[in-house]
């Protein structure tokens, strides 16, 4: 039974970007932009070649939106350490994978660049961005990264983007150490987000391609009245227990070659999922409004 009065209920913002349930965002990992230690001096329009070739595969495969990120800057920045010249890059590359596809798209700066993530989708007409760390604090591998809420949400409202822009929220994100909330649970932590006025939440294993548990999954979707999406280890044998709770999935090691994340995307991979996505969608579609299956009818959860 999911908690209410936290703050005043919004509309659904999946709904509201996506209009159908379950959507699937599929991640855009660029190579290592201008600035960063892998970058070696390569002509920076094969990182845009790169964006533009794996979203125009994502979006012929069915996916229903991408998100792009810096994901070879490694290792990262820290949010403060941020620069121009990956603002600069990272905003050129959306505008590429706009130019071959219609489907929405959101920005990963990392790490945790929410500033940063929020100008470029403002310049690009992206439509939303992920926090991977909104509230409170954790000890990443890039040290000890704060929430941005209070400082972020004044800047989406300085840029006139608070109806525009959404902000995709992780609780206890992947490769973060968390003993600083530990005092906190994961259902208090998806509670303080959405009190935060995250949009969205995600839910994340412990590193990149690792699913989380179904459990975890199931404990922040009961505690908030926000969407739930799974953030990591998504394949279609995993999409029926995991997108039966949560009312989406962000997917990206599982839709490249081999299944590895810093290789292109494989057409063959993205059918597959999107075949058990649909499916589960069929299956949904039947389901009664009040079961709880995460679609259309949810209205304002």
């Amino acid at each position: 039974m999911r908690q209410v009065g936290i703050i005043p209920p919004k509309p659904n913002t999946l709904n509201r970007i996506f209009g159908l349930p379950k959507p699937i965002i599929a991640v855009v990992h660029l190579p290592p932009l201008p600035g960063s230690p892998r970058y070696e001096g390569e002509d920076v329009r094969e990182a845009y070649t790169v964006a533009a070739r794996d979203a125009e595969v994502l979006a012929r495969g069915g996916v229903d939106g991408i998100i792009l990120e810096n994901a070879f800057d490694l290792p990262y920045a820290r949010p403060e350490a941020i620069s121009f010249e990956t603002v600069a890059s990272l905003t050129a590359a959306c505008i590429s994978a706009q130019r071959v596809t219609s489907i929405p798209i959101g920005i990963m700066c990392v790490a945790n660049g929410v500033l940063a993530g929020l100008a470029i989708a403002k310049a690009v007409g992206g439509r939303w961005i992920r926090a991977n760390q909104w509230t409170h604090a954790y000890v990443a591998p890039e040290g000890l990264i704060n929430g941005p809420a209070g400082e972020a949400l004044r800047y989406r409202s300085f840029l006139r983007a608070s109806g525009e822009i959404a902000v995709f929220a992780d609780v206890q994100v992947k490769f973060g150490a968390h003993a600083i909330t530990a005092d906190r649970s994961i259902e208090e932590q998806a509670r303080d987000a959405e009190f935060l006025d995250a949009d969205a939440l995600i839910v994340t294993g412990t590193r990149t391609g690792v699913a989380p548990t179904a459990e975890d999954v199931r404990k922040v979707k009961d505690s908030s009245s926000l969407p739930v999406m799974v953030g990591s280890g998504l394949d279609p044998n995993t999409t029926h227990d995991l997108l039966s709770i949560a009312d989406g999935a962000i997917v990206g090691s599982w839709l490249k070659r081999d299944g590895y994340w810093w290789n292109p995307v494989d057409e063959e991979r993205v059918g597959a999922l999107m075949a058990a996505v649909r499916e589960l969608r069929t299956e949904l579609s039947t389901v009664p409004a009040a079961s709880g299956s995460g679609g259309l009818e949810d209205g304002a959860t």
